[in-house]
């Protein structure tokens, strides 16, 4: 049996109940498979913060280094901790120290499952880079409190940065359907999107056999929504693959659907994978959240392993699943409950 070391990081609010939902299939479908899953839980979120000042202890990174791979539900529970220091406390960290530089979000409608368009049939692998940009940190405040204040915040684009996050989504258009679409804003962001452009130009010549559309990003924001079965892979910077994954998780059902990967193409450190939605304040505690978005991020977490067969059984069993919405979540317009619907797509492996 094949051995994995998973950091399990429930969080706040809902994190906590759809990360026990979730792994009750992840785990069934990974021992068919022959794989184990080592699991260490870390109680990590606001509350953490409200106890000790941190998000995480002093040297949380480097007790996650040793993992395998990173299972996170939720972060943030902004009545009693600003979001700001709960992002900058805790995910942030993760994804900058371990350099987890592609953010990877699909977006496709599961069977059953329809969103606000019209159009069904399609089929959007979002990559976002994670690492710099509009999210680097860099700025600060002056004259706080007075009419003169003045705050700071500076993007920060590297080649370096851009030219990987964009090559790997070249990579991942060979394998798909051969189609490129990079977003930029570079009839008004003059220096650093106009940097992003000519990059996306010198590997469109190395990658002849993929076809690449430039976008500004209000253009690109409405095509998903007017004709979403034109695009294949997109790739974004921080702030605009943020914007844009949200628009695709709302396309594609809503946020109980939208799975994430945030990784290290590389190895050599655990990735983490995690839910985009939040820790949904107003419905935590009731068990009627949906586990999907979480059990779809534990299937690209057993891809990234390696174990890319009980990964695809794992969607699969959800498919089965979403077929009836009578069976899923209120989201969905059902009346299950978290555990009972991991539970649920647990029986269909």
């Amino acid at each position: 049996m094949r051995n994995y070391t998973i950091a399990v990081i429930p969080g706040d609010g809902i994190g906590k109940e759809v990360v026990e939902g979730a792994l009750i299939p992840i785990r069934a479908v990974a021992s068919k498979h022959g794989a184990r899953l080592i699991e260490t839980t870390f109680d990590w979120s606001c509350e953490t913060y409200l106890r000790s000042g941190r998000m995480m202890p002093e040297d949380g990174i480097e007790t996650l280094r040793g993992f395998d791979a990173i299972l996170l539900g939720a972060v943030g529970w902004p009545k009693t901790v600003p979001d700001n220091i709960s992002l900058h406390g805790l995910l942030l960290p993760i994804r900058k120290q371990f350099d987890l530089y592609a953010n990877i979000r699909p977006h496709r409608l599961l069977p059953g499952i329809s969103g606000p368009l019209v159009k069904s049939n399609f089929d959007i692998l979002c990559i976002r880079e994670n690492t710099e940009g509009e999210y680097s940190g860099a700025g600060g405040r002056v004259h706080v409190g007075t009419p003169q204040e003045v705050a700071v915040e500076t993007a920060i684009f590297t080649r370096h940065s851009i030219e990987r996050i964009l090559r790997y989504g070249f990579e991942q258009a060979r394998r798909r359907r051969g189609k490129l679409a990079s977003t930029t804003k570079s009839n008004a962001q003059k220096f650093t999107m106009v940097l992003w452009d000519e990059i996306t130009e010198e590997l469109a010549a190395e990658y002849s056999d993929v076809e690449v559309t430039r976008y500004h990003i209000d253009a690109l924001s409405a095509r998903m929504i007017t004709h979403p079965e034109s695009l294949d892979v997109i790739v974004a910077s921080n702030l605009f693959g943020d914007i844009l994954t949200d628009i695709g998780a709302a396309i594609q059902g809503g946020l109980g659907f939208a799975a994430s990967a945030n990784i290290n193409p590389r190895g050599g450190v655990p990735s983490m994978f995690e839910p985009v939605h939040g820790s949904a304040p107003d419905i935590a505690g009731s068990g009627a959240a949906n586990p999907i978005a979480t059990i779809w991020s534990g299937s690209m977490m057993l891809e990234h392993l390696g174990e890319r067969e009980a990964a695809t059984e794992l969607v699969a069993a959800v498919s089965r699943v979403t077929t009836d919405t009578s069976l899923l979540t209120p989201d969905c317009g059902g009346t299950a409950k978290t555990l009972a619907l991991g539970q649920r797509i647990a029986d269909r492996i």
